[in-house]
């Protein structure tokens, strides 16, 4: 190809290039490449087009071989230069700096615009590349080259400032030449700036500073641009900021740097760098606290600031605040270990190390030992620094490791001797361990080598404070060593703490004291010490406010949970001022700085009691007490606020667990003393007298343990003055107190006196006379007085009139001298009325004044006001009267003397209120008249039988339980006043009511025995008959007929009484001629019915029943017919078995009662009539329908459970719910628990069926509420023979056998001992209890056993059923042998069931005998005569029991495959028979096994012995048999989804014999 063609295709490549068409174009450059290797064009072609199609690669080879063809042509440089921008490839990027070289060395010379583009794309390419060097040289360069070509000076503002932008990154880390380029860059950017001031001058001018700043050796250009700065833009603060923080940084202190600071906190006062500047100043000017004042001002605004925190730690040092310099330090070290610290900052990090460890030491804690070691251990070349050897020392000597102490001091004396440090180290050790004389050389030395060190001065002062008493007070010694080091040192508090203590212990200068002790607190806010003693001082020179001003500005001052001190005291001092809610709230936040401090707790508890909050202060008081178990004063506390609160038993017990620990406390035993007494004052008002003169005995003989050891103490005195008088309340008879004879001065001072009330008495008035004579005082003017009152209160009732009179005077005259020493007292005014108005002195007028003086010195004075009424009342002006008790009442509701008050007007005026009133007044509190009173009306209420059913008797009565309320305040009565003989008759009568006898008889004996000596035969003859009924109802009838007869035997009341005692005792005779007298005294008809009655009664008793008959018809035919002759002719004939006559007695008396009369009478008669008609569920239902009507009475629901099991034993299952209702609506009614339990028996419910409500839990609950009820132990032997004889049916070992004849025996002396029974009750049970105790151990197989109780029975109670049951034991001790029984032992057994023809059980156990001879057929003949007899007997269980064995006997000889369709049939009539009778489960339990025996297979079979299973209410013996039979038929007819249901069944009830059975048949 021709040149020409070579041409033409370069053209084409162009062309195709131009047309973005590169596949042709390189197609061209090949095709020139085959002609010329070597073209330039070509390859700059194929370059071109390499590179648009994104093939970086070939661009770059086909560059790179046109540059070498021809290194001076620009085509391939600018190719390559526009290949790499585009690129992202690494190789490319490195070399474009390369390309860009070249280019501007190609237009250097002729392009000089494209030679200043490449210049900037340079530049930009080192600055990403972060090659300051080359960016500085490069961009100096372009803006030379264009200052050269004339450019403008907005132009070259703009380049310089470029120039700035490009090399402010990192220029502290440039060379100097890049550095001092940057800053000519910034000065000519500045200079060049046309408009100034302007925002983007003042910016620039601002980023010139900053990195001046940064520039340690451009201190002079850094003055000069904030010079030039600050002229130009006066009000910037940045430029003083940037140079105060270069000079803070350069540590820079001279009058220049002193200067900046100054000026810039001018202008703002806030400016972190002009405070940390004067700060650091200020530190060089020794003034530290001004330092760290401005420093931390400062670093509030420039938190980073390393330095400052450095200069604030050395202040903080200088002035002894150790926590501060450590939390300064901190932040230093925090800051220094940041990743843009420099390497230079090392020296700065072990300067802050070394101060840190400084403050550790220095604080002298232990628990800042370790940190201070691991600080020093960081530090460089520690053991060879004598400062920081000096340092770790004392680390250890803080921590007492004396060991390591010593080696370390040795090391610094060893290595350093001639450094002060090392023998002051040696002078602490030696301190530490005690070593005083050594410790003064060491620091002696140490002062040579640096005499002005304050700590030397200190702790020589120390040693001499420490060395002895002389040194201590030589001024020479201890004084001047402290005074130098405070002078040397003015910060150090300690020096200055214990200049306080030199002044205040040897000077006893205690203002000046005051003066060091507040020095040396304000230099050190937690020297609690310093404070502590500061406040104390100014309290004692009275200064109060002094010392309120400090503690409150430490309390506000301080951090939660410190300065425990200052709340300490300042709750003391709000408690010596009354504020006690403010001390409460101070000692509150005491403990919580230290909640161990028993000492805070004790002075919380006393805050507390000071406010009345016992219950809080007794909690803190028992704190305090944990915390110092030996603190008396807190446990003494804990019993005085028992003792305040009235927990007067716990605080005995308190006070005596002090006296074992201090024998003679004299306040604890005070404190017992006093508890006593309170407890006696206590027992009074409960009118418990023996008890309140016991614990009298007991106060007497604490506070004569007191009075021994401090008798200089009146109040000790006055206490046994009140305990002597308090015995005033209590009755004479049991006032027998045991005095200390020290009280009498008797030699043995531990002997005892007995006194009685009137001695006691006057033991009072002599202790009240010496208390006088300790110190006279009002109140025990009023005491003696008082105590001299009640002595002659005391003679007044024995007739001592002259005694009385001469004490009375007494009394008036020291209650006259307690008015004339307090006149405003009201209560001495009071007491001077109450004894001139008694009845020995009787000044009305005087007594009158008085309680009006009473009442003028205290307004409200309800006592007053009351004894004003009485005195009214005494003087018959009952509206005054009135008035008085009103007012008082309004005063005080709950006082009871004013409502008795109210309630004698109103009994003196006849009001209907007045038993109201009384009763009141026994609701309010104790008190004689009004418990009297009380007593009076209701015993009057109870006499009067005209309005027993008036609305007013049933609220006063009834509705009020008027009786027990009034018996009982009778009781406390006369427990008090036990001479008041109409006291004791009400209160017998009472008991009477309460069917209370034995108290009765106690109560109408103390009346017959007051009314002996009383003359007043009426009133004996009424007493002797109440105590002669009384004694008639507890069965002392001797004692009764005595009583009777020594009466004058006029009255109808006392010849009836005497004739019911002649009955009681069995004297007929002499009965029924008491009677026939009485009969002629009678005044009504009534009284005459009653008399017949009494003497039918008496007939009956002697079995002459027509007599009786004819007395009972006599009242029947009276005008009044007697309701209780009526009710006993019915009776009678009920005894008789006489239908007819108790039928018509019936009749009669339903015909006279009135509806709701006498319901449980009539029930009862009504039941026994029809159970004599053999109308046995006609009974049942009678009783039913009692009950129905009177849901509520216990009594008829006692009835009906007792019908049940006799007339109906079918439901004995609701009769033992009727038990249970009865038992709950009234707990007396227990004994129908015993009849619940005979259901029970009836029911056929024991242990194994429910645990907790069968038959013999029922009658256990029983016997423990009736002991003495041999009914019950009777019923008890029952059970237990019942749950026996049910462990015998299911196979299971009885729990207790044997227990039938010990519980026979038990019933039978109950029995013996039983008063009041039948012989023939008597007999019967005897003979019920003997025979369940033969049938027990026959059942147990006790033969020889059961054949002696049966000896011993027909001893004693001979008849033909216990033959039978001796002939049946020794007929089965035969069977037993295995011997045959005979045809004549046979026919013997026969004529001896015969004779007991009777006897349901007889025929049952013959049947039993011919069943083990296979005389089937005998055996159903017996069996038959069993039923027939039980028909006859109307006894539904023995025509049950009978039928069940009858076809039980069919049942078995079924079973034995016996081919005969008369058995099968008899066990469908047996089990038919007893099906009409109860739903029995082992009659159907029969009817199933017949079917079974017929049928194994058939559905019938399945269902009637599923019937059985099944039925959850069926006893577990019936439903096993049931249920094994059932298994079979299943296992028979292979249905094994009905066995698994079966199979759950039996586990369920725990039936293993089922389980095992299926074992084996599926086995087979």
């Amino acid at each position: 190809m021709s040149n020409k063609e070579v041409k033409a295709a370069l053209k084409s490549a162009r062309e195709a290039i131009r047309n973005k068409d590169y596949k042709d174009a390189l197609k061209h450059c090949k095709a020139v490449l085959k002609l010329e290797k070597n073209n330039y064009n070509a390859w700059v072609f194929i370059g071109v087009a390499a590179s648009e199609m994104d093939q970086p690669d070939q661009a770059q080879t086909a560059y790179r071989k046109a540059a070498e063809l021809e290194p001076e042509q620009l085509l391939a440089w600018q190719g390559l230069a526009s290949l790499y921008e585009k690129s992202d490839q690494p190789a490319f990027k490195e070399e474009l700096p390369e390309i860009y070289q070249k280019l501007l060395k190609l237009y250097e010379s002729n392009d000089k615009q494209k030679w200043c583009e490449v210049s900037r794309k340079l530049a930009d390419v080192y600055h990403q590349e972060r090659k300051y060097d080359e960016l500085a040289r490069a961009w100096h360069k372009l803006i030379k080259v264009r200052q050269e070509e004339g450019a403008g000076d907005e132009e070259l503002h703009e380049l310089w400032k470029k120039m700035t932008k490009l090399l402010s990154d990192n220029a502290e880390e440039q060379d100097n030449e890049i550095q001092e380029l940057l800053v000519i860059a910034f000065e000519n950017a500045l200079s060049t700036s046309k408009i100034i001031p302007s925002d983007e001058h003042q910016k620039l001018y601002s980023e010139f500073i900053s990195f001046l700043s940064k520039l340690p050796h451009k201190k002079s250009r850094l003055q000069r641009a904030c010079e030039a700065m600050t002229a130009d833009y006066p009000s910037e603060l940045f430029p003083q900021e940037a140079l105060s923080l270069y000079f803070i940084q350069s540590g820079c202190s001279s009058s220049e740097a002193k200067l900046c600071y100054s000026r810039l906190h001018e202008i703002d006062p806030k400016s972190g760098p002009g405070n940390i500047g004067l700060g650091i100043c200020a530190f060089y000017d020794k003034k530290y606290e001004e330092s760290a004042k401005s420093l931390a001002q400062g670093l509030k605004q420039n938190i980073s600031c390393t330095v400052a925190w450095y200069y604030l730690a050395q202040a903080q040092l200088k002035m002894h605040k150790y926590e501060d310099a450590i939390r300064a330090c901190n932040q230093a070290l925090k800051l220094s270990t940041r990743k843009d610290m420099h390497e230079s900052d090392n020296r700065q990090r072990n300067i802050a190390l070394q101060l840190k460890a400084e403050a550790l030491v220095g604080s002298g804690r232990a628990d800042y030992v370790e940190e201070a070691i691991q600080t020093l251990d960081q530090l460089p070349d520690v053991l060879n620094d004598p400062l920081l050897l000096a340092l770790k020392c004392r680390a250890h000597l803080n921590k007492m490791q004396y060991d390591v102490a010593f080696k370390l001091t040795a090391k610094l004396l060893t290595s350093h001797s001639e450094k002060g440090e090392a023998y002051a180290v040696k002078g602490l050790l030696c301190y530490s361990q005690k070593k005083y004389d050594e410790a003064e050389e060491s620091f002696q030395s140490a002062l040579q080598r640096k005499p002005d060190t304050a700590d030397y001065y200190f702790y020589l002062g120390l040693i001499y404070w420490f060395m002895g008493e002389e040194t201590r007070r030589d001024k020479s010694k201890a004084l001047t060593h402290f005074l130098k080091a405070a002078k040397l040192d003015p910060y150090m508090g300690r020096a200055f703490y214990y200049l306080g203590q030199y002044y205040r212990d040897v000077s006893l200068d205690k203002s000046r004291a005051r003066g060091c002790y507040k020095k040396a607190f304000e230099l050190d806010g937690s020297d609690g010490e310093a404070g502590a003693a500061a406040v104390d001082l100014s309290m004692e020179l009275e200064d109060m406010d002094t010392a309120l001003t400090m503690l409150t500005s430490v309390i506000e001052n301080g951090r939660a949970g410190t300065t425990k001190w200052a709340w300490l005291r300042r709750g003391l001092y709000n408690l010596r001022i009354n504020q006690h809610s403010q001390a409460v709230v101070d000692l509150q936040a005491a403990l919580r700085a230290d909640p161990k401090d028993s000492i805070c707790w004790e002075c919380l508890g006393e805050a507390y009691l000071s406010r009345g909050g016992y219950t809080t202060a007794l909690k803190s008081f028992i704190k305090a007490s944990e915390l110092n178990p030996g603190s008396i004063y807190s446990m003494y506390k804990i019993a005085a606020i028992k003792q305040a609160v009235g927990k007067y038993k716990e605080a005995v017990a308190e006070y005596q667990l002090i006296l074992t620990r201090v024998k003679e406390y004299v306040p604890a035993v005070k404190g017992l003393g006093e508890c006593y007494l309170m407890l006696a004052r206590n027992a009074i008002v409960d009118h418990l007298d023996k008890t309140a003169a016991d614990c009298l005995e007991q106060s007497l003989d604490f506070f004569t343990r007191a009075v021994k050891h401090r008798p200089d103490v009146s109040c000790l005195w006055k206490l046994l003055g009140d305990s002597c008088t308090t015995a005033e309340a209590i009755s004479p008879g049991n006032v027998n107190v045991s005095v200390p004879g020290l009280l009498f001065g008797q030699v043995e001072k531990d002997q005892k006196q007995k006194l009685d009330k009137f001695e006691l008495l006057k033991l009072g008035g002599r202790c009240y006379g010496r208390a006088i004579k300790l110190s006279s005082s009002s109140n025990l003017w009023c005491d003696v007085g008082i105590n001299y009152y009640h002595q002659a209160q005391h003679l007044s009732v024995y007739g001592c009139s002259n005694e009385t009179s001469e004490l009375l005077e007494k009394s008036l005259q020291c209650l006259k001298k307690a008015v004339m020493m307090d006149s405003g007292n009201h209560q001495y005014w009071n007491a001077l009325g109450v004894v001139a108005n008694c009845k020995g002195i009787g000044n009305h007028a005087l007594a009158q004044h008085s309680f009006i003086k009473s009442i003028q010195a205290e307004q409200n004075n309800t006592v007053a006001w009351t004894n004003l009424g009485v005195l009214y009342l005494q003087e018959g002006n009952v509206e005054l009267a009135h008035e008085a008790f009103k007012v008082a009442q309004s005063l005080e509701p709950s006082y009871v003397n004013c409502w008795i008050g109210q309630a004698l007007i109103a009994e003196s005026v006849g009001s209907y209120e007045t038993m109201d009133l009384f009763r009141h007044t026994t609701e309010l509190g104790m008190h004689t008249e009004g418990a009297k009173g009380y007593g009076h009306w209701v015993c009057a209420t109870l006499q009067d039988k005209t309005n027993k059913n008036s609305e007013l008797y049933r609220y006063n009565i009834l509705q009020m339980n008027a009786i027990s309320a009034a018996h009982v305040a009778l009781s406390k009565y006369t427990e008090r006043i036990q001479n008041d003989a109409t006291a004791f008759t009400m209160l017998g009568f009472l008991n009477e009511y309460l069917n209370l006898k034995i108290q009765a008889s106690e109560a109408y004996h103390r009346a017959v025995t007051l009314l002996k000596n009383a003359g007043d035969q009426e009133r004996l003859n009424f007493a002797s008959r109440n105590y002669g009924r009384a004694l008639c109802a507890i069965g002392q009838y001797d004692r009764a007929i005595n009583a009777y007869m020594s009466t004058t035997l006029s009255e109808f009341d006392g010849i009836c009484g005497l004739a019911l005692a002649y009955y009681k005792k069995g004297l007929f005779k002499d009965s029924i001629k008491a009677y026939e007298k009485a009969l002629s005294l009678t005044t009504s008809e009534q009284e005459k019915a009653h008399v017949l009655t009494a003497l039918a009664i008496i007939e009956y008793k002697q079995n002459k029943l027509d007599n009786a008959r004819t007395l009972l018809f006599k009242c029947s035919m009276l005008k009044e017919p007697n309701i209780e002759s009526l009710q006993a002719l019915c009776t009678l004939g009920l005894a008789k078995r006489d239908v007819t006559l108790s039928s018509a007695a019936l009749n009669e008396l339903l015909k006279h009662l009135k509806k709701g009369d006498c319901v449980y009478e009539k029930c009862l008669l009504s039941c026994a009539l029809f159970s004599l008609q053999g109308r046995n569920i006609t009974a049942q239902r009678q009783a039913s329908k009692a009950v129905h009507s009177n849901p509520g009475d216990p009594v008829l629901w006692t009835l009906l459970s007792r019908v049940v099991p006799h007339c109906a034993p079918q439901k004995s299952k609701g009769g033992a719910v009727a038990g249970q209702v009865a038992q709950n609506l009234n707990f007396n009614h227990a004994k129908a628990l015993l009849y619940s339990g005979v259901n029970h028996l009836a029911m056929g419910r024991h242990f194994s069926q429910h645990k907790y409500n069968n038959s013999l839990k029922m009658v256990q609950r029983a016997a423990l509420l009736f002991p003495d009820d041999p009914a019950v132990w009777s019923g008890l032997i029952a059970a237990c023979h019942t749950e026996t004889s049910a462990c015998y049916l299911t196979g299971k070992k009885p729990k207790h056998t044997g227990l039938e004849s010990a519980l026979a025996t038990a019933v039978t002396t109950n029995v013996e001992t039983a008063k009041d029974l039948p012989a023939t009750y008597i007999q019967a049970f005897k003979s019920w209890s003997l025979w369940q105790a033969i049938t027990a151990s026959k059942q147990t197989g006790k033969m020889s056993n059961t054949e002696a109780l049966c000896t011993k029975a027909l001893k004693s109670h001979p008849n033909d059923s216990l033959l039978l049951l001796k002939k049946q034991i020794h007929c089965e001790q035969l069977l037993q042998s295995g011997k045959p029984l005979s045809g004549s032992m046979l026919e013997e057994l026969k004529k001896a069931v015969k004779s007991n023809f009777s006897s349901v059980s007889a025929w049952h156990w013959l049947a039993e005998i011919y069943k083990t001879q296979d005389m089937m057929a005998a055996a159903e003949m017996c069996y038959r005569q069993s039923l027939q007899v039980a028909s006859q007997q109307g006894s539904l269980s023995g025509k049950l029991s009978s039928l069940l064995r009858l076809a039980q006997l069919a049942l078995t000889v079924c079973m034995a495959k016996v081919r005969s369709d008369h058995w099968p049939a008899l066990v469908q009539e047996a089990t038919n028979e007893a099906l009409k009778i109860s739903s029995c489960p082992l009659a159907l339990l029969f009817q199933a096994l017949l079917q079974f025996i017929q049928k194994i297979g058939a559905r019938d079979t399945r269902r009637m012995l599923e019937r059985v299973v099944y039925q959850p209410e069926y006893p577990e013996t019936v439903t096993s048999v049931a249920r094994w039979y059932l298994l079979r038929h299943l296992h028979f007819k292979n249905d094994y989804e009905l066995l698994d249901v079966l199979l759950k069944n039996a586990k369920a009830n725990g039936d293993t014999k089922v389980l095992e059975l299926h074992k084996e048949l599926s086995a087979a």
